[in-house]
């Protein structure tokens, strides 16, 4: 264990994949950490083991759909209720918009779209808005910082493979995230609050359930994603996250790391059948 968010507050929206790594990471760094997901189950869960498996482990969870207003409001009052303030924000909460309609435009339905944006970029922007809100008020730290702030994107925003992933909502409000915290890390800089996002490639989580199992998938992440020779693990993810919320990147806001295996960088065309 190392304490590069020793005395921070972290806040994480989601209980599962790469939200639960994160949340391990955070702790395991010295951060109390909050936990707000739509499922008051997994939250609980996840904080218990937490408290459980860190030495001295500050932890609070509250429950809350992200992409309604009152419960967003409500769930960041009571991080703040619990720890008095909040130093790094990892917003990761989202998921695909398949079950909805999402896919092809030509094929889209309206309310595919309308479910998609509202589950990966309304319930995005609600968070960044509390958050932002919170840090704009607090004292900064020794440090300098008001505080950090990480919103979740995918390679798939700028890098497409429409021959295995023809979701375009979803692609749209994943692009939509970078624009977003790019303008949010310009604006908020001079006050000392920094914004990056992080762009997961191929992970193995509870979403990818349905890619993991499909050969073309599969055999696509191996040849996409040689540093992970397959699915990145959700600790991979987490980790690119801690640096994000410490000291470590005090100079670094309005970027996008790609945490892809090598995606990015790969020339690997998706073979179907």
């Amino acid at each position: 264990m190392m304490d590069r968010l020793r005395d921070r507050v972290c806040l994480i929206t989601g209980s599962t994949g790469i939200a639960a790594a994160a949340a391990e990471r955070c702790a395991a760094e010295g951060a109390a950490v909050f936990i707000v997901s739509r499922t008051a189950d997994h939250a609980q869960a996840l904080a218990e083991r937490l408290a459980a498996e860190t030495d001295d482990a500050q932890v609070g969870w509250a429950a809350a759909d992200l992409a309604i207003e009152d419960e967003t409001e409500a769930a960041i009052a009571a991080a703040l209720d619990r720890f008095g303030r909040i130093d790094g924000c990892f917003s990761v909460a989202g998921g695909s918009g398949r079950r909805f309609g999402d896919g092809p435009i030509h094929e889209l339905t309206m309310d595919g779209w309308d479910r998609t944006l509202e589950l990966n970029l309304r319930s995005q922007a609600l968070v960044a808005r509390a958050v932002a809100r919170t840090m704009l008020g607090q004292s900064p730290t020794a440090a300098g910082s008001r505080g950090s702030i990480i919103l979740v994107t995918s390679v798939l925003a700028l890098h497409p493979v429409p021959e295995l992933f023809a979701t375009h909502a979803y692609a749209a409000a994943k692009g939509a995230i970078v624009s977003l915290a790019t303008s949010m890390a310009a604006a908020y800089a001079p006050s000392g609050i920094r914004v990056n996002t992080i762009a997961p490639g191929l992970t193995g989580t509870s979403m990818s359930t349905r890619a993991a199992t499909d050969p073309a998938t599969a055999a696509f992440a191996l040849r996409k994603q040689p540093l992970a020779a397959g699915f990145l693990d959700a600790d991979d993810i987490a980790h690119g996250a801690v640096y994000l919320l410490s000291d470590e990147a005090r100079a670094v806001t309005g970027q996008c790391l790609a945490v892809d295996g090598g995606w990015t960088v790969t020339s690997a065309p998706a073979v179907i059948g």
